[in-house]
């Protein structure tokens, strides 16, 4: 019996490694569901929807700008709202740099007023990136 090449047998080997790694993988206990804020923001998923569904409708470009906000923010680090915070004179932020430079601002403004809305309600108890994905859905 002939042994299979290694340019046939590395893909097998891959694709079992990805299985393997899935396999292992564990949610977190902290992952945003449905009513995570229940007790303590009863009604963030409304209010982020009624901002995005104003601004939905001053500018049909809001859902993409928002998706792709969403996905740039959470493809390399994770979901942490790294992509929303802003350079400084000394430290470039994540959303400057030359991968993100293209990120429309009607994402970036949805975000804002939905966060704004959100601390209106309750304060302090909403992080950014949650705002973010919420926003996204």
């Amino acid at each position: 019996m002939a042994l299979p090449s290694a340019g046939k047998a590395l893909p097998l080997v891959v694709v079992l490694a990805v299985a393997v790694v899935a396999s292992l993988a564990q949610p977190g206990a902290a992952d945003l569901r449905p009513n995570y804020y229940a007790s303590s923001c009863p009604n963030v998923e409304a209010i982020v929807r009624g901002v995005v569904q104003q601004r939905l409708q001053a500018t049909i470009r809001t859902v993409g700008s928002t998706v792709r906000l969403f996905f740039h923010d959470c493809f390399v680090e994770g979901c942490d709202g790294s992509v929303l915070i802003e350079s400084t004179p000394r430290n470039q932020a994540e959303k400057d740099a030359p991968d993100n430079r293209s990120l429309a601002p009607e994402g970036f403004d949805t975000v804002r007023s939905a966060k704004a809305a959100v601390e209106a309600a309750c304060p302090d108890t909403v992080s950014c990136a949650d705002v973010l994905a919420l926003a996204t859905r």
